[in-house]
């Protein structure tokens, strides 16, 4: 790794590749990239820091024998000119997590995996580490107040990795989690997703077993024993290593705010739900390992207000809220629906979901989110026909969308103008509005949508 110097992203506008590059660069690399379509807020930060190409699509002649190696994105085709030409020229090709563990080959690395919750994990750690002012590197799949960037890469002794299990590009199919090599790893809950991937439920489960099992003699396995599948993972019997699993912490909710019960007394929390108390858990595991002190965490982790677009306030007035939320899988769609209305068990919760994801909107899999909206008061279901096509799979009607819920009172949008108009003329009068997708409604701007409901 020390004499690379001059990289090239193939795919650099990915979320994860372009706070790469932006950290390599920062770094004293020569960076360069490439990618056929650009998002905010990559195309923004790119540019800012001197990186976005001039022109989109792919170019062979930027791949010359000079370039030390080319950093692989997960959107990148076999057939991607770019990696041709690194291929003809043998320049060294590196996916991100292969390139993330071979810079961190010296450092002790905890990775933190799950269907749901790992980046909310993976930041609370940070978090936790930041106000101790403790040395650590970070790769983490969403913006962390007080954090510039989503990934770190310098001389601290130890990196918190979130853990993805979708395969790592083109050329490798191995989930991203299996690259890193952790010292510790903590598994937060197992439910089936990317079925593109992991066409069934069980060959999806056995690579959270793969993960545990990589777990190294003298290493740990931090698990949530609440969850069925985890724990059956986490207690099964590895040759020196340490188990630790965790559950729901003693807690109550009083005038919408949620308390978390301690030795050392009650502690307000700026977040709520089941789901993010037992990723309070989880954290404290994980850092306990670490030699974080109990005190210590608690002290911190009060001020903890959550990944971006993890629920995520909007807007507040005295009679509603609109929170966002990136839950797209059932069970993330599910805990979120349930922790907004345990918190506001008197207000009316309006729940919006866009299907975006090719797992979400395969009739295969659609079922999976029966009875997943049924703590919402009005249920509001989105999803784009052209989104379908684009990913090749046949058409869905609002008929087989309730009745894959199971509740015909679902209401259905194929067009975002007509969601628009229907949300704009909601009132918030003693109610909630939840917005969750890994999308963005197509063009949905939820912060205007807010100022105008409230």
């Amino acid at each position: 790794m020390e004499n690379i110097k001059k990289v090239h992203f193939i795919a650099i506008g990915g979320s994860i590749m372009h706070n790469l590059a932006v950290n390599l660069k920062n770094d004293g690399y020569q960076v360069t990239g490439s990618d056929d379509t650009f998002f905010e807020p990559s195309k923004s930060t790119l540019k800012e820091h001197g990186l976005l190409p001039e022109k989109e699509g792919w170019y062979p002649e930027k791949i010359t024998s000079d370039i030390d190696a080319v950093i692989l994105g997960m959107h990148a085709k076999q057939d991607n000119p770019e990696l041709l030409k690194a291929k003809e020229l043998n320049v060294p090709i590196y996916s991100f997590p292969e390139f993330v563990y071979e810079r961190s080959k010296n450092k002790q690395r905890i990775v933190i995996a799950g269907s749901h919750g790992k980046t909310t994990i993976t930041s609370m750690i940070m978090h936790v580490l930041n106000k101790l002012g403790k040395p650590f590197d970070y790769l983490v799949g969403a913006k962390v107040e007080g954090f510039e960037t989503m990934v770190k890469l310098s001389d601290a002794p130890m990196i918190i990795i979130e853990g993805d299990e979708y395969s790592t590009s083109a050329l490798d199919h191995t989930p991203k989690f299996l690259h890193y090599h952790h010292h510790i790893a903590l598994i937060s809950g197992i439910d089936w997703d990317h079925v593109n991937i992991y066409p069934d439920r069980d060959n999806y489960v056995a690579q959270f077993d793969k993960l545990a099992d990589q777990t190294p003699k003298a290493g740990s396995l931090v698990f949530n024993e609440d969850d069925n599948l985890v724990s059956v993972i986490g207690n099964k019997e590895r040759e020196d290593v340490v188990r630790e699993p965790y559950t729901t912490p003693d807690h109550y909710v009083k005038d919408g705010k949620t308390y978390l019960k301690t030795e050392f007394g009650d502690i307000k929390l700026e977040i709520f739900g089941i789901h993010n108390l037992q990723n309070i858990a989880g954290a404290k595991a994980v850092l306990s390992r670490i030699s974080v002190q109990d005190k210590e965490f608690y002290d911190a982790i009060g001020s903890f207000k959550g990944a971006s677009k993890r629920m995520e306030l909007v807007g507040y007035s005295t009679s509603g809220a609109v929170y966002k939320d990136y839950a797209h899988a059932p069970s993330k769609i599910e805990a979120t629906t349930k922790a907004l209305k345990n918190q506001y068990p008197n207000r009316k919760l309006i729940a919006c979901m866009e299907l975006h994801t090719y797992s979400s909107l395969s009739k295969d899999f659609l079922s999976e989110y029966k009875g997943k909206l049924d703590s919402a008061d009005e249920k509001l279901v989105y999803f784009n026909p052209k989104a379908i096509e684009i990913k090749g799979l046949d058409d869905l009607k609002p008929e087989e969308v309730k009745e894959a819920f199971n509740d015909g009172e679902i209401k259905v949008f194929k067009d975002s103008g007509e969601l628009r108009s229907y949300l704009e003329s909601l009132e918030l009068n003693n109610a909630n509005l939840l917005m969750m997708s890994s999308g963005n409604f197509d063009g949905i701007n939820i912060d205007n949508l807010s100022e105008k409901l409230l």
